[in-house]
């Protein structure tokens, strides 16, 4: 299982990313988790979206240039050496890490990240053997409605 993840390049500029958050929230995208990595002239900014294809159309359509790639959504309990762990399981399997952020949920006691690596198919079937179920867009969306 695996989530769509959204990366936009964005110009690094004062009020750049308040413009494209507005562009989306207008059009009632609901992000879920966002990463910025930059340099001096732009940045790529990293999104999971209630909607990634509404989302990415919409974005092309305002001028932006962006790409979807699918990434990992993992739940992780919420305590020290919980990462390590996951860190551990992939490494151990030969699985290479190219980045990986954060992001919150309503869930008390548990902890969540996306995860971008060199093998997806690799990657679920080694996390689903040690117990750790990778989440889908499905799963996203309803840890933030299900509780309202």
């Amino acid at each position: 299982m695996t989530v769509k993840q959204i990366s936009v390049f964005i110009e690094n500029k004062p009020g750049r990313l308040a413009e494209f958050t507005d562009i989306l929230s207008r059009n009632g995208i609901d992000m879920r988790a966002l990463s910025i990595a930059e340099t001096p002239e732009f940045g790529i900014l990293r999104i999971i979206v209630d909607d990634p294809f509404n989302a990415a159309r919409i974005i092309k359509d305002a001028g932006y240039v962006c790409s979807i790639t699918p990434v990992l959504a993992v739940a992780i309990p919420d305590e020290p050496g919980a990462l390590f762990r996951i860190l551990t399981i992939l490494g151990d399997a030969g699985v290479n890490l190219e980045y990986t952020y954060a992001f919150t949920a309503r869930k008390e006691d548990t902890a969540y990240m996306i995860f971008r690596v060199e093998n997806n198919e690799k990657a679920i079937e080694v996390l689903t053997r040690n117990g750790i179920r990778p989440l889908c867009r499905s799963d996203l969306n309803h840890m933030y409605h299900d509780e309202d």
